[in-house]
Formats: structure tokens, sequence, C-alpha cells
């Protein structure tokens, strides 16, 4: 099965104390769900994994998949510095009913990297623990320059690799150069970044958008049409929603479904987990705003 369209990141929801919040997690999917999501992708950076415990990952994974039970497929982001780790991350992920698996280059802190041929047998040892799609998570964090052609040679020399999120300046430049290079083995080359690229991505032949949380709804009605042929609607409709998609992306990052989903009933609590600062008042003013001249549904979900 080839995975095309909107697949935004699951915010993970804490209560007040910073403990995790399983009724809200599981209102924040339906809100997804209902909102349009094609698929999910939990346990990414937008979902703070930084500041999880591997207990709370498993408990998180095996919830979250137990409740979406085949409503929509879900990635399930598996990475770490480990070969070995990321690996059996990532066989248990498969075996909890994962669609795919999400994964950046080995990196840890600001300069411990591997080389290209490191990051290319990293790759391999993950794929061969598993029998589902991985997708290679292309972002400015990981600090780990991918080029092309590795990434092309990964796509047709390791079986498992096959979807690409590229988030690096320049998007969707080397998009168009990773599919023209790896041809027929790049099953799945996706935009990223809250969707600050997406229309760019899309003329580039970007077939899959992971954004943020808050409006798949949104993002659908910019998708939806581009790959139906008709980019003039999809244009207009990026229009539209550009301005929120450039607030998330430049002013409330990775708090923005949180506060968007609190203000719509569907969540009690919309705060990171320390010490992730808390949104500013007047951020929070400048994104709801903007969301209800769009009418998203998380505004109206819990109400």
């Amino acid at each position: 099965m080839v995975y095309r369209g909107v697949f935004p990141v699951v915010p993970t929801i804490f209560d007040a104390q910073g403990a995790l919040d399983l009724e809200g997690q599981r209102r924040a999917v339906d809100c997804m769900i209902d909102a349009g999501s094609q698929g999910l992708c939990i346990l990414a950076n937008f979902s703070e994994q930084f500041v999880l415990s591997d207990a709370e990952r498993e408990l998180l994974q095996d919830e979250i998949l137990g409740h979406v039970a085949g409503r929509v497929p879900v990635i399930v982001t598996t990475t770490h510095f480990s070969s070995r780790l990321c690996a059996e991350r990532s066989r248990r992920a498969q075996q909890a009913g994962a669609a795919m698996v999400m994964i950046m280059p080995p990196y840890h802190g600001a300069t411990i990297r591997v080389p290209e041929a490191a990051v290319f047998e990293f790759y391999r040892q993950v794929s061969e623990a598993i029998s589902i799609p991985i997708m290679i998570q292309d972002a400015p964090v990981a600090g780990t320059p991918l080029s092309v052609p590795l990434l092309a040679r990964m796509a047709q020399e390791i079986p498992n690799v096959a979807y690409f999120k590229i988030e690096v300046a320049q998007a969707a430049s080397k998009l168009r150069a990773l599919i023209e290079a790896g041809g027929a083995a790049i099953e799945g080359p996706w935009d990223g970044e809250e969707a600050i690229t997406l229309l760019a991505d899309l003329d580039a032949g970007a077939t899959g958008a992971m954004t943020g949380g808050g409006y798949p709804d949104g993002i659908r009605q910019v998708t939806d049409p581009y790959f139906a042929g008709d980019r003039a609607a999809a244009v207009a409709a990026y229009q539209r929603w550009l301005p929120l998609i450039n607030y998330e992306n430049r002013q409330a990052g990775l708090l923005a479904a949180k506060a968007l989903m609190l203000e719509g009933g569907v969540i009690r609590c919309d705060a990171g987990r320390h010490p992730v600062a808390p949104m500013h008042d007047a951020v929070r003013a400048g994104l709801l705003e903007i969301a209800r001249g769009l009418d998203p549904v998380v505004l109206r979900w819990g109400r």
C-alpha cells in the first residue's frame, strides 16, 4: 500500500502537573481523525518525544494505536542514536500495529554525528528488523547532512526505505532532485515543517504532508484539489490558510495544536512538559484570532 495525503503529528497531552492525560490523548486523536486526517504520526518532535520516558513512549504507542483501531494508518517515530535500540523500537512499533516508522539519522547533542557509511548501515540494520516502510526524516534538528545521492541509494538498496520527509532549507529543490535521482524507489516524497513550504513541495512532486495536528481539515483544502488536478483551487486555499500556517511555524511552535484543542474543548490542559516554556498570552491570542477566521473543526469539536 502507498500512503498519501495529510498525516499530521499528534501532540502529547499532559495534565497541569505534567503527567500523561490519556483521556485527553484519546480525545485529541478522535478530533484529528474527525477533522480529516488521512493518517497520523505519533511520538515525533512535535509530540514532545524528547520529554518522554521509554515507558511512557511504550504506553502512548499502545494506547493510541489501540484507540485508533485501524481507522487510519499510524506512523510511529522510533528515532534513537543506537542502531540496535532503534531497530528494537521499530520492531515493537510494528508489533503494536504501526503502518510505518519515521526515523531521523543518528545524532546526539550539538556535535555527535556519524559519517554517511554509518548512516547507511544504521538504516540497513533497522530495515532488517521490520517489514513495514521506513520514512527518513531529513530535518535540521539532527544536524546531519543527508545528500540526495545517499538518500536515493538508500531507497534503491535498503528494502523498506521508501518515504522521505524533507524539512531542510529549499525543501522543494531537494524533493525534486531526490525524485529524479531515486525514480520509482522514492515511493513517498513528503512535505513537513507545518506545511510552510507545502505548495512549493507539491509542485516538486510531494505526495504527502506531515503537519502540526491542529487543522488537518485546512491542509486538506490545499492537498485535495491539488491531487485532483485543480491547482488554482489549491493555491487559493493555501493563500487562505498560510497566515495560520506561518503563525504556527514561526510563533506558536509545538504548542499550537494543543492551544487550539484547549480552545475547542478537546482537551483540558494545553501545557507542554517542563522545561518546555508555556505559550505567551499574546502569542495565544494571535493564534486564536487567525484560527477563528478560518473556522477549523478543532475550535468547535468539543463544544
